[in-house]
């Protein structure tokens, strides 16, 4: 087996499956501490992806760009444009604009072209993660550029909620915040880091959340710097 296969196995993917959840602070591999009190449902496995593994998935994010490039979102109704820009990875793909609104749909607005499909890495760390879960249909693919921001909000443009939202972390750290089902509930912050993987089950499923700040510079992986949130969805009834 050659190096870069090594850094894609299974078995690879598969060494490291206890997550914090909720339990006591501990650290990650860029020193930032757990809160001691996340909401039920969130899990969290710092520094999941080692460096080989981030610089794999970098490698090979590049052709899906290529494939499906980045557009600019826009809000229903006033077709403001949204903070980060995206694509998508699998059958179906999370898109909005003024005139259609909040959906998922099987097809690039722009390009016209079906999806390309969900890299076997991160198929690989949702079965290792939620082993229970029907197949993810959509990876929603963000980019975070310098003092991109992302509000509260829930993910609940899906028809089946009992399956989780596992996110992947590569480039530039950030302040994650994420609260309960209320919106204006209390909510607790912490960094996210490159390699980091976080999973909203159960009761945190519809949980609020967003991204209050981006801290530039905080890491190499991304040439241009910046940050890239891989968010695996199920969202068809299994």
């Amino acid at each position: 087996m050659g190096e870069r296969e090594g850094v894609l196995s299974d078995a690879a993917i598969n060494s490291n499956t206890k997550p914090n959840t909720g339990l006591k602070s501990g650290l990650s591999s860029g020193a930032h501490a757990l809160p001691d009190n996340l909401p039920e449902g969130v899990s969290l496995w710092p520094n999941r992806l080692n460096r080989g593994q981030q610089e794999a998935l970098r490698d090979d994010l590049r052709s899906v760009l290529a494939e499906a490039p980045l557009f600019v979102p826009t809000m229903p109704r006033t077709g403001k444009p949204m903070g980060v820009r995206m694509t998508n990875m699998g059958r179906l793909g999370w898109v909005t604009d003024k005139e259609g609104g909040y959906r998922y749909q099987d097809a690039h607005p722009v390009t016209g072209k079906a999806w390309p499909a969900i890299h076997p890495m991160l198929i690989s760390l949702w079965h290792a993660c939620a082993p229970a879960a029907p197949m993810p249909e959509a990876c929603l693919v963000n980019y975070y550029g310098p003092g991109t921001k992302m509000g509260l909000h829930q993910d609940r443009d899906e028809v089946d909620f009992s399956a989780p939202v596992l996110s992947v972390s590569l480039g530039d750290s950030c302040l994650f915040r994420v609260g309960g089902t209320a919106r204006g509930g209390k909510t607790v912050s912490f960094q996210l880091n490159s390699g980091d993987v976080m999973m909203l089950a159960g009761p945190a499923r519809l949980a609020y959340h967003g991204v209050d700040r981006l801290y530039e510079g905080t890491s190499d992986l991304l040439k241009k710097g910046g940050r890239v949130n891989l968010t695996l969805r199920r969202v068809t009834a299994a």
